[in-house]
């Protein structure tokens, strides 16, 4: 992929507006756009739907932490969501709803480890939150902006692996909450048809392959991309009801198109939807008891815990009597790959991590207020091993 190439005045004034942001102060995007950056400078030239140009910004992503851009659109409007790394960088955006709900996520759409995203939204606030694939600091330009007008990236369909042909090739799939599976190679695009007004969930495996799933509309319209949505398979779910009709789904690789990709399609099923959520580390479990949490009681000082861990995330409480610093490491045995995540107990994100330093173990610290605060630990890929969490808490010397 080609980067763009931006003028140093450009990048300058990215940087000053950088330094001086307009942050978000009200509950944006169920409190995860609060701090965010309006994409425009401000919330008025944040309007998508009237902007003469795209929105650009650049984004600083650092200590495993996320970029909050917010925009709005002010009636139904058709977006590209881009985010292009400097150097080696790996981006990975997401975006949110004014409610704080998980609308898409995108890694490599874009080409080259750049991520793109085009949806059709309604009128509403938006967050798209960017972040770095392996937890690493990054550099990053950010980019908001109608489907005409001219992308940051190259996209998906003109970087190696890209679906070719058309959906008049595609093949049937077969009953709904079947199975098929089929290379890229093999089968490029896939139809099936809605006999009533219905809500879909769409998936695709294979980390070999690494698939990138568009759906299409009875009359070819776009509807909806993902990419990397659980490790390097990629899933959608339509939550909206789809209307009867013939949809078609093209299917891509970018790693191998002759690996086989299993393509799953079914009614959606928002409590799955919501349990695969809280398996991913995405958003934080509540505390009832309906996900299982682990209550290590209350931090004094350093606990330590050996934990089983896979790929879905196993989930700790604990309990903070005062304001201090808290430090959580999640330390691997053999080829284990640790991941973490710490929420509040309102299901705020405080911090994420999976690669510290030089090696595979992870590191978050906060400085938090007294409460009760949810860790996640799991593999960051495949397989299942031991994982030493430790937590620890500072306060300040009087």
């Amino acid at each position: 992929m080609t980067r763009p190439n931006f003028k140093l005045s450009s990048i300058a004034a990215l940087i000053l507006g950088a330094a001086s942001p307009a942050l978000a102060q009200d509950n944006i995007c169920g409190g995860a756009g609060n701090g965010g950056i309006w994409v425009g400078g401000d919330e008025a030239a944040s309007d998508i739907t009237a902007a003469d140009t795209y929105r650009e910004q650049m984004a600083l992503v650092v200590g495993g932490n996320e970029y909050v851009s917010l925009f709005n659109v002010t009636a139904p409007t058709d977006v590209r969501i881009e985010a292009a790394g400097r150097g080696s960088g790996d981006t990975i955006i997401d975006l949110l709803d004014n409610s704080g709900n998980l609308i898409l996520s995108d890694d490599d759409s874009g080409g080259n480890a750049a991520s793109r995203a085009e949806t059709s939204l309604q009128a509403g606030t938006y967050c798209m939150s960017l972040r770095s694939y392996d937890g690493g600091p990054m550099t990053a330009f950010v980019r908001i902006g109608r489907q005409e007008h001219e992308a940051l990236t190259d996209g998906i369909s003109d970087a190696p692996g890209g679906t070719s042909g058309s959906c008049s090739q595609a093949t049937p799939f077969g009953p709904l909450g079947t199975s098929v599976s089929a290379s890229v190679n093999d089968t490029p695009f896939w139809s099936f048809t809605l006999d009533a007004i219905m809500p879909v969930t769409i998936t695709a495996e294979n980390e070999t392959a690494d698939p990138v799933i568009t759906l299409y509309g009875p009359d070819e319209e776009y509807i909806a991309e993902n990419d990397d949505f659980d490790g390097l398979n990629s899933r959608l779910d339509i939550s909206e009801p789809l209307i009867p009709g013939t949809y078609c789904l093209g299917v891509s690789a970018l790693n191998d198109d002759s690996a086989p990709i299993t393509i799953s399609i079914d009614r959606y099923d928002p409590v799955e939807a919501l349990q695969s959520l809280y398996a991913r580390g995405e958003i934080a479990p509540p505390l009832d008891g309906s996900v299982a949490v682990t209550d290590l009681g209350q931090l004094q000082s350093r606990m330590r815990q050996d934990v089983p861990v896979g790929t879905d995330v196993t989930w700790f409480s604990l309990d903070f009597e005062s304001a201090g610093l808290l430090v959580v490491e999640a330390i691997g045995s053999g080829g284990t790959d640790p991941w973490l995540v710490v929420f509040d107990d309102l299901g705020r994100e405080i911090g994420q991590n999976d690669d510290y330093g030089d090696g595979l173990d992870s590191l978050i610290m906060a400085r938090l207020q007294e409460g009760t605060y949810i860790i996640g630990v799991r593999q960051f890929e495949g397989g299942q091993g031991f994982v030493r969490l430790l937590a620890e808490r500072y306060v300040r010397a009087e």
